[in-house]
């Protein structure tokens, strides 16, 4: 669960030309294996929001091993297919509401509804070591974002390409398992416009209307890392965010461009499947 998977196209190609094939290895593993838990997570009310809340979250631990559809610690996919080079799957996403009576930038205007984010992620398998503990991955989620609402709304698209490295057993410790990811982000004007639009009847003395143009949104930076005990799990998370240059930079609603964010939690293990099936050595450790 630690890997950083839930990101030019003029150089996909070079970095594509990097991968070559893994040695086939498998090991029988529970086709599901269930935990829950509780974390605590502290980010933004959005992206360039000054305002960080801290929640605590239920924690849900699930693993499944289906041939297609997969949950682990490369998150929830249905794999339309999986090669040695290439996997095409699914990839899921989502926002926190806010309450604009809540967020001072905000205040006056409609509230933020959460949204739900999912689409097709092309992952490039660039770079396997000979143990496949170190893996070095081009992961391409595309996004269509829908608010969450009586009457739901479709927010354009949003892509975020990012390398990310996996380092099972890092420093040499069993079961430790690390991952660092970054990349730029991009999203379309219906998409920034719902997070930093300013209508013109919702302008004041301190905020002026603002139209938001697609594009560049900034670039983000992952890291986490995890450990499965025998009996529960154990993960955190840190992320950086750059908005630096984006297209929305000069909103009025953007009030911080450099933060930090994380997250830690606990899951105990509460069910496994008595079905085993076989998986790849590279895709055990969660």
């Amino acid at each position: 669960m630690s890997s950083i998977r839930g990101v030019a196209p003029g150089w996909l190609a070079a970095l594509a030309v990097l991968a070559w094939p893994v040695a086939s290895q498998a090991e029988e593993k529970p086709l599901w294996e269930a935990g829950l838990g509780i974390g605590a997570m502290a980010f933004p009310d959005y992206r360039g929001s000054d305002e960080v809340n801290t929640y605590p979250v239920p924690l849900p631990y699930f693993v499944y091993r289906g041939k297609f559809l997969k949950a682990d610690r490369e998150g929830l996919r249905g794999e339309l297919f999986d090669k040695r080079y290439l996997e095409l799957s699914f990839s899921m996403n989502a926002t926190i509401p806010v309450s604009s009576d809540d967020n001072d930038a905000r205040q006056g205007m409609p509230n933020l509804r959460p949204t739900l984010e999912f689409g097709p992620s092309l992952d490039v398998h660039l770079w396997r070591s000979s143990d496949t503990n170190v893996k070095l991955d081009l992961v391409m989620p595309l996004r269509v974002p829908i608010t969450l609402e009586s009457s739901p709304r479709t927010l354009g698209w949003n892509f975020s390409p990012r390398l990310n490295l996996d380092i099972e057993n890092v420093g040499g410790y069993e079961g430790w398992n690390f991952g660092v990811g970054a990349g730029p982000l991009f999203g379309a004007d219906k998409y920034h416009e719902y997070f930093y639009s300013v209508a013109p009847r919702f302008a004041t003395a301190e905020r002026r209307s603002y139209d938001a143009r697609g594009g560049y949104s900034g670039t983000h930076f992952l890291t986490a890392i995890s450990k499965r005990f025998p009996g529960y799990w154990v993960g955190a998370y840190m992320r950086y965010d750059n908005l630096h240059n984006a297209a929305f930079e000069d909103s009025p609603l953007v009030r911080q461009q450099n933060y930090l964010t994380g997250g830690i939690g606990i899951a105990w293990m509460i069910g496994r499947s008595k079905r085993m099936v076989e998986v790849e050595i590279d895709e055990v450790a969660e």
